[in-house]
């Protein structure tokens, strides 16, 4: 009887010491598996770790797992080891090299052609494509369903 009172005593003050100690620190998402460069992030590959109050992050981290959904890794992210803001980043709808739609619309006129993007993009963001058909290289925005759009915007 009194082992099991002791017992019951020592969960209650490991549990008393747990709940203390994630009161006294920062709690983030880490990766719960190595998420390697260019792997959209999901819910699944994260878990929250408590760190100390007092523990120096040698960068800005996230704090929210909000944040990481949905976003693609820039660098190996390890498990257990906070992520900085800086490596993960929108993912990239239109891949530098690789053939894409170009879409010029204007009024009832709407033309579409061939271009090979000069760098990677994400969505809204502003690219440089060479347009296959005549070699010029144009300006477009990337857009949701992957390409670019040309002309005014």
């Amino acid at each position: 009887m009194k082992s099991l009172l002791l017992c019951a005593v020592a969960l209650v003050s490991i549990a008393a010491a747990t709940q203390a100690a994630s009161s006294e620190g920062r709690v983030l998402p880490v990766p719960s598996v190595t998420i390697y460069p260019g792997d959209l992030i999901s819910e699944s590959m994260l878990k929250d770790r408590v760190f100390p109050e007092n523990y120096r992050f040698r960068t800005a981290v996230v704090e929210s797992p909000r944040v990481l959904v949905g976003k693609a890794a820039r660098r190996t992210l390890l498990p257990g080891e906070p992520i900085p803001m800086n490596s993960v980043d929108d993912p990239k709808l239109v891949t530098r090299g690789a053939q894409t739609a170009i879409l010029f619309e204007e009024g009832g006129l709407s033309i579409v052609g061939i271009g090979i993007p000069m760098q990677s993009g994400a969505l809204g963001e502003t690219v440089q494509v060479k347009n296959v058909d005549s070699g010029r290289i144009i300006t477009g925005r990337v857009q949701a369903d992957g390409r670019i759009r040309i002309g005014i915007q």
